[in-house]
């Protein structure tokens, strides 16, 4: 793994004992679970240095960017029309033209006399001795001259230099994730490289002996993986690198190896499956075993075990083997986790809060988390809640998330929605 920051320090890696609980917690509130992952992790990343405009979409920076220069550069005019030089202040009137123009390609470099104007284009440099430019649908040019009927406030219609940047200003801050808006404004000062931390690695595993791979034969009481390819594929839309740590079946030497390879390649490793304490729960026993782990009991639905783990130091995140259980505890905790891993911002994602359109009698104890998705300005919630029920997946556009409190929740009732979107997905 490389282990440099951008300032040449040797990277610290995480404690062994970083996930452990306090003595006597059993079960863990939503919120002070997310603060206590928050406070226990840091990049794990090293930094790539001079990466090109061209690579940095989706990057991470890992110190903050400085404008080499203003934006705009010049003033410059915001319209077609023409440029006065010195105030208006009898209208109607008419003033002489000078020979030439100012465009964007090809500014006026000669300076404009007072009372004087000269035809100017958008974008183009406000020539000396200008400050105003008149719309040309507001002005009539006969005989070489401009005639003016109204008057103008000075600046009218111009954009002043730095107006929008100045020279040496902070642009751009260190965790940030770039984007194609953010990328232009790099471009737009003329940063041709920045210094981005390195691509988390990601591994992901899935583990038992009833599921089977895709394209492999089952039996009836088997099952095909859906987990690996569901966290596969949020790894690499959400920006890191994946490494496909394959399947392994219910044994603990075939866990344990499979754990070893991803400490080896990867800077985190996602799990699903074996997390609880059955007698084939190997990835926790194995961990137990050959590592530090802690199982935190989540006040979630659907969700609860989660486990939090070092592995020949490489952080692992155990989550549950239901599909739909294992996507909402990936969101909820592993996509700020891996953020804050690969040197960005831990964040909670954005919310909104919208009229229901269904009814739900929740107890008090658990937060829980409804597939839903919004329609005609309402938010609907999936027909069933069971954390086997793949197809709710595909139905949502997001989850409400409804706290640990007692709700009646009626239709109009305001809840919370979070879109898939407010993770990167």
């Amino acid at each position: 793994m490389i282990d440099t920051t951008s300032n040449g320090k040797v990277m610290k890696p995480l404690r062994n004992d970083c996930f452990a609980l306090p003595p006597g917690v059993n079960w863990t509130p939503v919120d002070e679970a997310l603060e206590r992952l928050r406070s226990r992790l840091h990049p794990v990343v090293g930094v790539e240095r001079g990466v090109p405009l061209s690579q940095l979409n989706g990057r991470i920076l890992a110190s903050d960017v400085y404008a080499p220069r203003a934006h705009p550069p010049s003033n410059n005019s915001a319209v077609d029309g023409y440029a006065l030089a010195g105030p208006v202040t009898d209208v109607p009137c008419a003033l002489p033209l000078v020979d030439g123009r100012s465009a964007a390609g090809g500014p006026y470099t000669a300076r404009v006399p007072e009372g004087h104007a000269i035809r100017i284009l958008t974008g183009a440099v406000i020539p000396a001795g200008t400050d105003t430019v008149v719309l040309e649908e507001d002005c009539e040019v006969k005989d070489g001259l401009l005639h003016l009927n109204g008057t103008l406030k000075a600046g009218a219609n111009a954009r002043k230099a730095g107006e929008d940047i100045n020279k040496d200003d902070r642009i751009l801050t260190a965790a940030t994730r770039l984007t194609p808006t953010q990328i232009s404004v790099l471009a737009s000062v003329g940063v041709e490289s920045v210094d981005v931390w390195q691509r988390l690695r990601v591994g992901v595993l899935s583990t038992g002996d009833e599921v089977k791979p895709v394209g492999s034969a089952v039996t009836e009481w088997q099952i095909y993986d859906a987990n690996r390819p569901m966290l596969s594929a949020m790894v690499t839309q959400l920006g890191y690198e994946l490494v496909d740590l394959g399947h392994v079946l219910d044994r603990a030497e075939d866990v344990r190896e499979a754990l070893k390879r991803g400490a080896e390649q990867c800077d985190l490793i996602l799990t699903s499956g074996g997390v609880s304490a059955g007698d084939e729960d190997h990835v926790s026993k194995t961990l137990k075993a050959h590592g530090e782990i802690s199982n935190w009991r989540i006040a979630i639905k659907p969700g609860r075990p989660l486990a939090l783990a070092m592995f020949q130091g490489t952080p692992v995140v155990g989550l549950p083997g239901n599909p739909v259980a294992a996507w909402v505890c990936a969101l909820r905790f592993g996509a700020p986790a891996m953020a804050l891993l690969a040197g960005g911002e831990w964040f909670e994602p954005r919310s909104y809060v919208m009229p229901a359109n269904f009814s739900k009698n929740k107890k008090p104890g658990r937060s829980e988390m409804l597939r839903a998705r919004v329609r005609d300005g309402q938010v609907e919630v999936f027909g069933s809640e069971g954390s086997g029920r793949v197809t709710g997946l595909a139905w949502s556009e997001g989850m409400v998330e409804l706290d640990e409190s007692a709700q009646q929740i009626e239709p109009g009732t305001p809840v919370r929605f979070i879109p898939y979107a407010s993770f990167g997905l």
